[in-house]
């Protein structure tokens, strides 16, 4: 089941192709081409515009004096409302400190006190200062910055403004690579398939799914719905994290919206209403530093009681050095909108920030597809359970990416063990040879439709340019797109049938106007062969269309309020019956199928097809689908 595209015009050959370019994918790339795989990135816009840059508050890690990992685990563990996988977490906090001080020795500068030690934060649901910060409120940018300087170095290939389509699977089922459209200044460059076993999905969030978001405009589910076209299962969506402190930028503001750190209520900002009256006294014991579902339900609920858009975020009383040097970036975006924060009150309100759910994957990484990888948002390794922790998602994503790249090399060294031509020893034409030229350089510029840089031709290029096979595609659309303004109708029809509140009416609702959207670009597609012009814009819809449905598919079937999942007709949570993940697979026929576990406990993902062929081994059937 593929999206309809043209056929793909030109191909690469590689060990390992990574799809995203932030702190998952860029890791990831990294440890990967360190271990001798030859890795290619691809990533949506440069290698620096993904949701990582955008990270302000820092990354958690039990590295402060008398913090420890087992701490660390707790407060994850209380977040989560109940479903964390309790192995994933132990995996996080105690590889999660070694994994940050690589990151500096990458080449990441955090902020230091005067001593030389780091600089630690607290942020919401954290009993202890344990957030690693840079530039003051620019964690991301600065680790997006390390990263991006390491591939470049490296002369990691990169392709980028390209978006990814589907995988490419052989005829045993295996992940052989991916097809994507790189796109031109202006013009379109054309399909092409990146042909590796193994793919790793580091392709973000899907934020853009809702009308207000803190995610950048690429962040439209493409990972999540290539996974569900490939047959993969995803786990968790209903948990999409409102982010409590959101700038306010009126009731009809649409894309990505200015956020407000927590970081700052981790350096005691508090939470008011327009009387001044801080409500979050009393709702939790750490008041505004509470986990972020319950400070986005307490703003919620103070917006219900006083019919009011918004509250305000007061932190006056640090004074103007205080936001000059620790909360430069916020400072400047409050400003840029009419606001002073070192004078007044900041008007905030909950947006989409982040998917606790996704791509459902194993301690390695590997999803239910053989080949195929998922880290970062994009993933569901059971770190997040129904909420994330504030800060522990640049976490996983470097505790995640390496052990996917360990893994991916260890696969590959068996393989080469194994005689496959994929492993050691393979000379072909587009592996660069000892003494030629350095292309490994990052491409400069595209000519004559070639995406991959000037003189492709060139024998020394780690990827040349050679004939894609048909198999690339299928021979007629397998998939029905939308048109390009179906974007907004799915991003309002999300944002108000299942945004921070919800209820079986709104859900419903919902899910009958999706699957309207889905049901006439079916029928179009089923009935005389026609879907919309395939583009970029009508890829991303597509995309929007299949998480959204099943977020809220998810949604409708979990009778219970946990998390960041709000049911107002259902406020109770109900451990009895719910402390167990929803998971959904795409049926063939383009219907969701709907399961829950038996536990909390994650059910095992497919054994790879390498290790099902020395084992003799066939997977364990799945649970009844509900």
């Amino acid at each position: 089941m593929r999206l309809h595209a043209p056929a793909p015009g030109w191909s690469v050959t590689a060990d390992v192709v990574v799809v995203g370019s932030g702190v998952a994918g860029l890791t990831t790339a990294l440890r990967c081409d360190a271990a001798g795989l030859r890795t290619v990135v691809v990533t949506k816009a440069r290698l620096d515009d993904g949701s990582t840059r955008w990270a302000q508050g820092g990354i958690a890690a039990a590295l402060g004096e008398g913090d420890t990992p087992e701490q660390h685990l707790d407060d994850t563990l209380v977040a989560g409302a109940g479903l964390c996988d309790e192995d994933a977490v132990r995996i996080l906090v105690t590889e999660g400190p070694d994994a940050v001080r690589r990151l500096i020795e990458t080449g990441a500068h955090f902020d230091e006190s005067e001593e030389g030690d780091l600089e630690l934060t607290r942020e919401g649901g954290h009993h202890r200062r344990r957030i690693a910060h840079a530039g003051g409120d620019a964690t991301g940018a600065e680790i997006s910055r390390a990263l991006v300087e390491a591939v470049r170095a490296r002369g990691l290939r990169t392709v980028e403004n390209a978006l990814v389509l589907d995988l490419l699977t052989d005829d045993g089922g295996r992940t052989a690579g991916v097809t994507l459209h790189v796109m031109g200044e202006g013009q379109h460059d054309g399909v092409g398939a990146v042909h590796a076993p193994a793919v790793v999905l580091a392709t973000g969030g899907m934020g853009q799914v809702f009308s207000a978001t803190t995610n950048p405009s690429v962040s439209t589910g493409d990972g999540v719905a290539l996974a569900l076209r490939a047959g993969a299962e995803v786990s968790d969506l209903e948990f999409v994290q409102f982010h409590p402190t959101v700038l306010f930028l009126g009731a009809d503001a649409e894309g990505q919206q200015p956020l407000v750190s927590e970081a700052v209520r981790g350096e005691g900002a508090h939470l008011v209403d327009a009387h001044g009256e801080r409500f979050m006294l009393g709702q939790h014991e750490l008041a505004e530093l509470a986990p972020r579902d319950i400070v986005a339900k307490g703003i919620t609920r103070r917006m219900q009681e006083q019919d009011a858009e918004h509250m305000y975020l007061d932190a006056r009383h640090f004074g103007a050095h205080m936001w000059e040097h620790r909360f430069p970036t916020i400072l400047a975006a409050c400003r840029a909108h009419g606001i002073d924060p070192v004078t007044g009150p900041i008007p905030v309100a909950p947006a989409a920030h982040y998917a606790s759910g996704g791509v459902r994957t194993d301690s390695r990484g590997r999803t239910t597809v053989p080949g195929l990888y998922a880290c970062g948002e994009v993933a569901c390794t059971g770190v997040h359970g129904a909420n994330r922790l504030a800060s522990n998602s640049l976490l996983e994503g470097l505790v995640y990416a390496e052990r996917i790249a360990a893994d991916i090399a260890a696969g590959h060294d068996a393989d080469s063990r194994d005689g496959n031509p994929l492993g050691e020893g393979r000379q072909d034409e587009n592996r660069p040879r000892e003494g030629g030229r350095d292309e490994t350089r990052p491409r400069e510029g595209r000519q004559d439709g070639n995406p991959l840089g000037e003189g492709r031709q060139d024998e020394n290029r780690l990827h040349a340019r050679v004939p894609s096979p048909a198999a690339d595609r299928p021979e007629k659309p397998g998939h029905p797109l939308l048109a390009a303004e179906a974007r907004f109708a799915i991003q309002r029809i999300m944002t108000d049938g299942a945004g921070v509140l919800r209820s079986a009416g709104s859900l419903e609702t919902a899910a009958d106007r999706l699957q309207q959207l889905h049901t006439d670009a079916r029928d179009a597609l089923d009935e005389n062969g026609k879907t919309a012009e395939p583009g970029v814009d009508t890829w991303e819809a597509t995309n929007l269309l299949c998480v959204a449905r099943v977020l809220v598919a998810a949604a409708r079937l979990r009778e219970e309020t946990r998390g960041c999942h709000w049911r107002e007709d259902r406020g109770e949570r109900d451990d009895d019956n719910w402390r167990r993940h929803i998971v959904v697979r795409l049926n063939p026929d383009r219907t969701l199928a709907v399961r829950t576990t038996d536990t909390a406990d994650f059910p095992p993902t497919l054994p790879r097809a390498r290790d099902r062929a020395r084992t003799g081994s066939t997977p364990t059937p799945s649970p009844q689908e509900q």
